[in-house]
């Protein structure tokens, strides 16, 4: 639905986005990278506000720079909040749907339920100069999803927001991602991230590094020796066992805890397959057991180190 090829955007002197070249499916990406990476410049490009200098950027087939069609079929919640003070939450989003095409009874009912799907119906009447940034953020999200947009782009969507509002975003957008349309979902929280959506789109000083099923690009790091962290009743003597395969590189133990041992693999389906075989012939009491490194976390740090 998105299609990026050698896409740059230049700020002066400044590189903002360095030749891009990426397709975006249906379903839910995040797009991940610190700040100055060039993640808002390529959220600007993708919904049409600014034109790439050279390259082309493509959404539902159509440039969407200055493209009223483009408009139409997306739907953007910006990080940074731009509001008419005066208004209540139900005008900004209803002006809004508006200027999206919706128009009479089919506006009102839109509105009405982009409103209660945030959770904002019993305080979408006051003014938005009053709102809490929770708030703030649920009626930005609203007038976003207002229209159905097919494409939704989201910058940061769960700043502002409690525990239980987080949960809440995290459902809507998985919800739409399931109906089939394109979320594209921009954030620095990783843990976050990695509970909605496994398919990430990686950016580091405007190039991008890495797209994809992030347990895939994990895999593909074979320099980069894999960690498995055990709990066990007897970890000295699993220790022993696995020691002499093929796939361990190493085994560390914990300073602190004397049922822990972590172990350092090159090869982590091979010892996945044979550490089953391994805890049950030595009837070992395994009470966890866990990757540190398969994570978005561990992913990003290595990518951008590397």
């Amino acid at each position: 639905m998105i299609e990026l090829t050698r896409a740059s955007r230049w700020y002066g002197q400044v590189i903002g986005l360095n030749d891009v070249s990426c397709r975006i499916a249906p379903g839910l990406t995040a797009l991940l990278g610190p700040n100055g990476a060039g993640k808002s410049t390529l959220l600007k490009l993708i919904t049409g506000q600014l034109r790439p200098t050279t390259g082309t950027v493509q959404v539902l087939g159509m440039a969407p720079f200055a493209n009223p069609k483009v408009s139409r079929a997306l739907g953007y919640c910006p990080e940074i909040d731009s509001f008419y003070e005066e208004m209540t939450g139900r005008e900004f989003v209803t002006m809004l749907a508006a200027m999206s095409g919706l128009r009479g009874q089919e506006l009102k009912k839109r509105v009405g339920e982009a409103i209660e799907r945030v959770g904002m119906a019993d305080r979408s009447d006051r003014k938005l100069g009053g709102y809490s940034k929770g708030m703030r953020q649920r009626i930005k999200v609203a007038q976003g999803i207002v229209h159905d947009p097919q494409v939704l782009v989201l910058d940061e969507p769960l700043n502002g927001l409690d525990p239980v509002g987080r949960r809440e975003m995290s459902d809507l957008m998985l919800d739409f991602a399931n109906q089939g349309k394109c979320v594209f979902v921009s954030s620095h929280i990783l843990y976050e991230v990695e509970q909605i959506t496994s398919n990430i789109l990686l950016i580091h000083k405007g190039r991008l590094l890495a797209q994809g099923d992030v347990h895939g690009i994990r895999d593909l790091m074979d320099r980069h020796p894999h960690r498995v962290a055990i709990t066990t009743d007897r970890a000295r003597a699993l220790a022993a066992e696995l020691l002499p395969l093929p796939s361990v590189l190493g085994v560390r133990f914990d300073a602190v805890r004397a049922d822990r041992l972590e172990v350092e693999t090159s090869q982590p389906e091979q010892f996945y397959a044979q550490l089953p075989q391994i805890v049950l012939a030595g009837n070992f009491a395994v009470r966890e057991f866990q990757s540190p490194d398969n994570n978005l976390e561990s992913v990003f740090r290595y990518l951008v180190n590397a």
